[in-house]
């Protein structure tokens, strides 16, 4: 079985530091890696590998506004080729690490189409930022009919979606039934990727309705149900009652202490007992540690989660290293337990793991993770938002600005700034787009129509 993507000689001068997964931790270690051993880099006696089945880091709170159209789907993503340019990226799954052994399992991008056989790829010190998955549970109809919200290729297709609903209801102005079933739009999971999605479609889809004319925007159903009895936790109490009052001004239904019983067939149960057919349902109701954590021999939590020391350091295992959504890194800010699982702890958590890769590299004593949360801001749809930043509440348009200028001081590089700048800068002299381009999800569909092959889908 081959071995890794390194030549012999590599590996017999250089010390191998391999980072798995090129989410927010991944790809910021890699980058704060490269910045901090240039030197080492440069002649050869270090090496630095990312493993990731994608050649990007997706920004992901900006995939509302790219569901919306008001960002260009590629510029809310980094390309890691062009950003870590000192650093090896392999494509591929890691389906296994043994830490025993010092090397993981990796199944390279298009192995399953032209037999391309797993590898096992060795290392010297081992970063873990596999990140999470979304969070389902056993609802009958919820894995066949639902979506989620995680990625940059799920927010694409609900603005497809979407915007193919409302081709739906104009086209099917005699059938009531069909109509009501298109218009009606269902979230489940009332956090920032549920509450900024719903907000920033609704926002698109009664925009959208100018250009159809049989569609009265009133006739659309929009409905977030949420288990607990608050929204937007991070944003406190208070900012989180206005946000609700806000959703349901502009008549959006906010279900709290409700659950979602049944999917089936696209029929909506609920546990107040509601039943109603909807062409949509989006499930953002938590995330989960990445399930091959599972295939390891490292040590985990009860919630699947690696067990991390404040330093970043996996518990009894030396030379392994893991931050982000996929470990119970202790929060020393008193603020809980462990640190939340959000962007704003992994990129600050990235940063300070590389750091102490470095420091004992070069023989240096690490440092703790230390960061107090220091708010939190969300959009609402154009020009609508609400923040808590520092004990400070804003809602509304100051809201929507600072949401706006926080999170592209954020984005990596200046190239995907100044993309995202332009965007936004067109959008003031002229209106988003409204075409849905679903047949990309079936990109030979025309070709096999042609080949006279056609598959019911």
């Amino acid at each position: 079985m081959p071995s890794d993507h390194t030549s012999p000689s590599d590996r017999a001068s250089a010390k191998h530091i391999l980072i798995v997964g090129g989410g927010y931790v991944g790809m910021y270690t890699a980058l704060r890696l490269q910045r901090k051993l240039r030197r080492e880099l440069r002649r050869g006696e270090i090496v630095v590998t990312v493993v990731d089945p994608q050649s990007y880091m997706t920004y992901q709170p900006f995939l509302p506004e790219a569901a919306a159209g008001n960002l260009e789907p590629r510029h809310v993503v980094a390309p890691l080729r062009r950003v870590l340019r000192r650093c090896r990226i392999l494509n591929g799954y890691v389906t296994g690490i043994d830490h025993a052994s010092r090397s993981v399992r990796v199944r390279p991008a298009g192995a399953q189409s032209v037999g391309v056989p797993e590898r096992d790829v060795p290392y010297d010190l081992l970063v873990v930022a596999l990140g999470s998955i979304s969070r389902t549970l056993p609802i009958p109809g919820l894995a066949t009919c639902g979506i989620g919200f995680k990625t940059v290729e799920e927010a694409i297709f609900l603005r497809n979606h979407v915007l193919h609903q409302l081709d739906i209801a104009a086209s099917n102005a005699g059938d009531e039934e069909v109509r009501r079933r298109a218009l009606t739009f269902v979230f489940v999971g009332a956090g920032f990727a549920g509450i900024e999605a719903m907000a920033e479609l609704e926002d698109m889809a009664r925009d959208a309705c100018r250009w159809y004319p049989t569609i009265d925007e009133r006739e659309m159903r929009w409905m977030m149900v949420e288990a607990t009895d608050r929204i937007l936790p991070e944003v406190g109490p208070e900012m989180g009652r206005w946000t609700a009052e806000a959703l349901r001004a502009r008549g959006i239904e906010v279900r709290l202490e409700t659950l979602l019983k049944s999917a089936e067939g696209r029929h909506i149960v609920l546990s107040d007992g509601e039943e109603f057919d909807a062409g949509t349902l989006v499930w953002s109701a938590g995330v989960k540690p990445h399930p091959v954590l599972k295939e390891t021999d490292l040590p985990l939590d009860d919630k699947g989660r690696i067990k991390t020391t404040a330093e970043l350091t996996v518990e009894g295992a030396d030379g392994v290293y893991a931050a982000g959504d996929n470990a119970a890194v202790p929060d020393l800010s008193g603020t809980g337990e462990f640190t939340a699982p959000n962007a704003q702890h992994a990129v600050r958590q990235a940063r300070r793991l590389g750091d102490n890769i470095v420091a004992d590299l070069r023989g240096r004593p690490r440092k703790p993770y230390v960061h107090a949360y220091v708010g939190s801001v969300a959009s609402l749809g154009l020009h609508k938002g609400v923040a808590n930043v520092y004990g400070v509440k804003l809602r509304g348009l100051p809201a929507w600005l600072m949401h706006r200028t926080y999170h592209l001081s954020r984005m990596p590089t200046v190239n995907r700034k100044f993309r995202i700048t332009m965007d936004w800068t067109l959008a003031i002299f002229f209106r988003r787009e409204i075409v849905s381009l679903g047949e990309m999800e079936w990109p030979r569909q025309e070709f096999e129509l042609a080949a006279g092959r056609q598959e019911d889908r």
